[in-house]
């Protein structure tokens, strides 16, 4: 019976049995077997006559959860119990019936069928006997009174007596001479034989037994000193030792054997009470049948399409605590309840449960990650700055526009290159100037597109060696400032000691440190690809490791220094009377600069993904194009839209005033 729960999915059932050895045992048995792969909702036993108990246990059934409720009963106990449930109104039940009453669906009339039909049972195998209805049509009366089991059975056939018998009810003598086989009754159907067939298979076992002992061989016996059990005085032990051998096949088809117990091995049909052709009440209907097969495994063959289910879906009912957790989520045990009521909790991000009714979900690897479902691991999304972005292009963009900002600034000074306003400013530092910001507007290009090898380390040293070269240029600038300044004061011949050649080996020798410190920092731990999985779960971050926190902090450090000294000389040199006030451009550019920079470092650390890179990219343009406007935009406006002040008389004019 448990195995028909576990065949049909019902982990979900509800037990009832007689409060005897039968009931109790066939409980314990069952509840044992179920809890292989399900639980019993409730355990109830009944008493004959105690009408009370089984009022409780009808209420217990009403109220619970479970479809399917077996049912350990007598015949008697059964036929109070249908009465109780009918009146009840119990209805949505799957009634499972065990061997001592599911042979009799008369239990249940016709204005019973909407609560009972449908039950589902096991029932003694049915086959055939050979001969034995031939032997039932040729029986004779006899009256030899030491076996007068003939004249019983035809007395009963056909409802009469002999004469030396007490006369029957109504009178009728039988003459001995009446037509058997004219009768048709439940003597004489051999087409339903349960019992009888039993018997039939016990009588040949012991047929076997005794034929076993009869061929055994001197010498080859079972018992001592290897001896055979004498046929004309075998003893009950002798044939008990036999009988447990004994395997044979009926010719229905039926194994007859015990196993180590000495308990027969089960074969049994399974019935499905239905109603009759003609309407006229109930009958059985086999669907099935199980058996243990030679291998001792057990086997259980249903027809469904033969099956009647008495629900209003006509469809197999379904009887669970909880349904099946699907994939994508795991079991969760509720507190106090049996191992069948859970409840479906969906796997966390990051994990999959790919099975039915999963107790734990799985954990993806550090590459993977779980889909929407969370029914599979896929490859995380990797995430970079690239030239598809929206971001990327934007800044892309910028740093064009940048560069050829810078390439026309450049074009109007070469053009410009005898006017005033440009000898007057060092030409040839601004021309140094602008070729290295031209390369800072490049080398954020470098920072866009999928991280390599060579870009994690083009990138950083581009970007320090440019901007070294920058910072240089306006330091030198600065410093010369100052030193045209002194020189024109009496006594002070400075600008002979800080000439273009010097100049020259100033910018050479600020921006060859810069170089040597990426050098050593390449050769030790150099930048490199890697993909990063500690910020973002879902996604795998593809960027740049610096590779030596130190060699990216001296970098950093050195364009730092040398913009602060730059700063610090261009803010005491504000108010020196140069011509255009050079000085204060370059104090107010490397306020800029130092402002995009401090700002640089919370903004990076604080930024997720791709926008780290971009917070860097942004700082280098920002920083790139306050240079370039502080100090070019106010020439430019000169050379361009007022040329008549590019003169050499305006401007001399103009530096007398100011001194």
């Amino acid at each position: 019976m448990a195995e028909i729960m576990n065949y049909f999915g019902w982990t979900w059932v509800g037990a009832v049995g007689t409060d005897d050895d039968y009931g109790l045992y066939a409980l314990t048995s069952f509840n044992k077997e179920v809890k292989k792969f399900g639980c019993v909702a409730f355990s109830e036993t009944l008493k004959t006559n105690d009408r009370a108990r089984l009022l409780q246990v009808i209420s217990v059934i009403k109220q619970s959860s479970a479809k399917i409720i077996v049912l350990f009963l007598t015949k008697t106990i059964m036929g109070t119990f249908i009465k109780e449930a009918v009146l009840r109104n119990i209805t949505g039940k799957q009634w499972i019936a065990c061997d001592l009453w599911s042979a009799y669906p008369s239990l249940a009339s016709n204005d019973n069928f909407d609560f009972f039909g449908g039950t589902i049972g096991i029932i003694a195998r049915r086959g055939s006997i050979p001969g034995f209805e031939k032997f039932l049509r040729d029986i004779q009366p006899t009256s030899d009174v030491k076996n007068n089991l003939y004249s019983q059975f035809w007395e009963t056939i056909f409802q009469c007596k002999f004469k030396n018998s007490s006369v029957a009810e109504d009178g009728k003598v039988c003459t001995g001479t009446e037509d058997m086989k004219s009768i048709k009754n439940e003597y004489s159907d051999v087409s339903q034989l349960r019992a009888s067939y039993n018997v039939y298979k016990a009588v040949y076992a012991l047929a076997h037994a005794l034929h076993n002992i009869v061929i055994c061989k001197d010498r080859e016996g079972p018992f001592e000193n290897n001896t055979c059990a004498d046929i004309t005085k075998v003893q009950p032990w002798q044939l008990l030792h036999y009988l447990r051998k004994v395997n044979f096949t009926t010719l229905s088809g039926d194994r007859v054997a015990f196993d180590q117990n000495g308990d027969a091995v089960p074969i049994l049909d399974i019935v499905n009470w239905q109603r009759a052709e003609d309407g006229g009440g109930m009958t059985t209907k086999t669907i099935g049948f199980f058996s243990e097969l030679d291998t001792h495994e057990t086997q259980l063959i249903i027809n469904k399409d033969d099956i009647f289910w008495n629900f209003e879906s006509g469809k197999m009912p379904e009887s669970v605590c909880s349904k099946s957790c699907q994939p994508g989520t795991r079991k969760a045990a509720r507190k106090g309840e049996p191992i069948c009521c859970f409840d479906c909790v969906p796997c966390a991000d990051g994990e999959i449960s790919n099975q039915t009714d999963s107790i734990e979900c799985i954990k993806c690897s550090t590459e993977l990650w779980s889909n929407d479902k969370k029914t599979k691991c896929v490859l995380k999304e990797t995430e970079f700055l690239s030239y598809d972005d929206a971001m990327g292009i934007t800044l892309a963009a910028t740093a064009l526009t940048g560069f050829c900002l810078t390439v026309a600034v450049l074009a109007v000074f070469i053009h410009f290159r005898n006017t005033p306003v440009v000898k007057a400013n060092n030409s040839e530092l601004s021309y140094l100037l602008l070729v290295s910001l031209m390369l800072c507007f490049l080398c954020s290009l470098s920072f866009i597109g999928q991280p390599s090898h060579i870009t994690c380390m083009l990138r950083h040293v581009v970007f320090g060696i440019s901007f070294v070269m920058c910072i240089s240029c306006i330091l030198v600038k600065t410093i010369v400032v100052i030193m045209a300044f002194t020189a024109t004061l009496p006594g002070k011949s400075t600008m002979k000691w800080f000439g273009v050649v010097q100049q020259r080996c100033t910018v050479f020798v600020f921006t060859a440190l810069q170089a040597l410190i990426c050098i050593i920092w390449l050769i030790t731990s150099p930048p490199s690809p890697t993909k990063n999985t500690k910020y973002q779960t879902a996604k795998i971050i593809f960027e740049c490791d610096i590779g030596s926190a130190a060699g990216f902090g001296c970098l950093l450090g050195y364009i730092w220094l040398l913009a602060g000294v730059s700063f610090l000389l261009a803010f005491l040199a504000r108010r020196l009377p140069d011509t255009f006030n050079e000085a204060r451009f370059i104090t107010f550019s490397m306020l800029i600069f130092c402002a995009v920079w401090i700002t640089f470092i919370p903004a990076y650390v604080s930024s997720p993904g791709k926008h780290t890179v971009a917070v860097e990219i942004f700082a280098i343009l920002a920083s790139s194009f306050g240079l370039l406007f502080a100090i070019f935009a106010p020439k430019c406006y000169i050379i361009l839209l007022k040329p008549h002040k590019n003169t050499k008389k305006s401007l001399m004019c103009r530096s007398l005033q100011k001194y």
